[in-house]
């Protein structure tokens, strides 16, 4: 008897799934990390339209096999949901494309080196632009005009730090900017200059780079959207399938916001043109006196673009600067030179809490870059205002960065229910960390640095991101800091603080499930999960099974976005 009701069952189960639509792609014969803690394992994926519809072994899986079904056949390979970027800077990457990349550099004769080479290979550029430059590259910590002169000074140049937040000029820039040490600093900015004489350096710090780059000229029209395009192509071969933007789709840019629209139309004509291979997800930024302007910005963006694919959901302030400028707020001064003070917060505190309760009223997400400790405690402060002046339990307020901290301030991040958005490469432990980061913020707050961890075991959600183009956008870059401490040479021997190192299964789950938490979208991505959105990437090798150096040498053979191929490696 119990085996005809087990015939029985099996024979409608059957009949059930061929009643059903067969799958229109299965990938079989895999390992699949699913991110789903009840069952984070399995061996294949069926995929109707945009939807995943099953999940569970090979056998289960060709039961959804039709005649026109595309079938995948993994051979063991790794498969991960598509990887979400929780902050980035997706405009700014795209226009870096075409600039010298000097992020690799770690001395002032290569950075040179390479800018030298990019003026030469470039002689009809009006500007020699570029970006990535390393505080530690250069003595003291800041480079000079005429180590920029020295290679380029036929025209105007100008190199962006890698974090965004300094700058470096050559003398037909400052020229050209009409910068002179009679230049009086700007609000939240310096122009760096020399002691003895008053002269610019050449370098500038925060607001004064604006000086500078709004003399800039930006490329327009067909020759932008095909850097747009081009940043797309790339961010789909490193298994990107969402992002979320920190401030440079509307109109100013990272550090400023204004009426017009910015590069958002075009990755909006990308959507239209079906070459939109990345979920995208943007903020507005607001500044101290401007919290109206900035909400109405999301307010008419979200109006415009509000659906899977791009969307406006949040607003941006930017609380402080970076330790490396000694702009970061700080509670004790800066360890290498106390005349730096405390930093340079750009918001006052109670005005903070103000501005961060006004936007978290209008429903908009709230997230604050903020860097020193103080800076997090600022941040941290306002999230709670809004939270006790609002009541929206399910707010999701975000600090991005986060870089030291004090250990008192950790466990608010679960009882505010904010959420830790940071960026694991930031914390790669070479030359500009050890000579620049680390002896400006001093021992302690050094030991207190990228607290991955900590935040964990205190029960606070991370989502992990790049900040591209502050460091390259590649995922298993990430991956690897984040569980190992070390450089990609292997440096230190043990991993910089290795206590505060992740598991990979929980590196994977910021960069995947806990990256559409931090945008709203568990419910519908993030996991290889029935009903779900069908992103999903296939790795060249096995994480899982591997030694730790394996991450860096890992390749993406394909990404699907929606259940199609947006990416997918010759050969495969």
């Amino acid at each position: 008897m119990r085996s005809l009701q087990a015939a029985l069952a099996a024979l409608c189960l059957a009949g059930t799934v061929a009643a059903e639509a067969p799958a229109d792609r299965l990938l079989t014969n895999g390992r699949l990390w699913t991110a789903e803690s009840a069952s984070p394992w399995a061996e294949a994926v069926a995929i109707r339209g945009d939807r995943i519809v099953y999940v569970g072994t090979s056998a289960g899986a060709a039961a959804f096999k039709g005649p026109k079904t595309d079938v995948i056949d993994l051979k063991g390979r790794l498969v991960t949901p598509g990887f979400n970027d929780s902050h980035i800077h997706i405009a700014e990457g795209a226009i870096s494309l075409e600039r010298v990349d000097l992020i690799e550099d770690q001395d002032t004769t290569a950075v040179q080196a390479r800018i030298r080479a990019f003026a030469a290979a470039n002689p009809k550029n009006p500007w020699v632009l570029g970006r990535g430059w390393l505080y530690g590259s250069f003595a003291g910590g800041l480079p000079t005009k005429e180590q920029l002169d020295a290679v380029v000074s036929d025209r105007p140049a100008y190199m962006t730090c890698y974090d965004g937040h300094s700058g470096w000029a050559n003398s037909k820039a400052l020229a050209l900017a009409g910068i002179t040490k009679d230049t009086k600093d700007p609000l939240n900015g310096v122009i760096v200059r020399d002691p003895k004489t008053g002269e610019p350096t050449g370098a500038l710090k925060e607001s004064a780079t604006e000086l500078v780059t709004k003399h800039i000229p930006e490329p327009q029209g067909e020759a932008r959207y095909a850097l747009v395009l081009k940043a797309l192509q790339l961010l789909s071969s490193q298994g990107l399938t969402s992002v979320q933007d920190c401030g440079g789709l509307l109109g100013g840019g990272i550090l400023g916001n204004t009426d017009a629209p910015g590069d958002i139309e075009l990755f909006d004509r990308a959507r239209k043109d079906g070459k939109l291979s990345v979920r995208i997800t943007g903020s507005a930024v607001m500044e101290q006196g401007s919290v109206d302007k900035a909400i109405a910005a999301a307010r008419k963006a979200q109006a415009r673009w509000n659906d899977d694919t791009l969307r406006f959901a949040a607003v941006k302030g930017f609380v402080d600067g970076v330790i490396e400028a000694h702009t970061a707020a700080m509670f004790t001064p800066y360890a290498d030179d106390p005349a730096f003070g405390l930093g340079l917060p750009n918001w006052d505190a109670e005005k903070l809490k103000q501005a961060v309760t006004e936007v978290d009223k209008a429903g908009l997400q709230v997230y604050l870059h903020a860097i020193g400790d103080r800076g997090v405690r600022m941040a941290l402060d306002a999230h709670g205002a809004a939270l006790a002046a609002n009541h929206r339990t399910d707010r999701r307020g975000r600090i991005e960065h986060i870089e030291t901290i004090t250990a008192e301030d950790i466990p608010r991040f679960k009882e505010l229910g904010v959420i830790a958005s940071m960026q694991p490469l930031h914390a790669n432990p070479d030359k500009n960390n050890f000579e620049v980061w680390s002896r400006n913020a001093g021992t302690d707050r050094a030991s207190r640095a990228w607290v991955w961890k900590r935040i964990e075991d205190a029960g606070g959600r991370l989502a992990f991101g790049s900040d591209w183009p502050v460091v390259t956008s590649d995922v298993f870059r990430g991956l690897y800091t984040a569980t190992t401490r070390k450089t990609r040479e292997g440096t230190p021997a043990g991993g910089w603080l290795p206590e505060l190192a992740v598991s990979l299964d929980n590196a994977l789950r910021h960069y995947t499930i806990d990256g559409a938490y931090a945008s709203f979208d568990e419910k519908e991505k993030g996991s290889l999960a029935v009903g779900k959105k069908a992103d999903i990437v296939v790795l060249s090798e096995d994480l899982f099974k591997a030694p730790p150096e394996t991450i860096l040498k890992t390749k993406v053979l394909l990404t699907l976005m929606n259940g199609q191929p947006v990416y997918r490696a010759a050969g495969f």
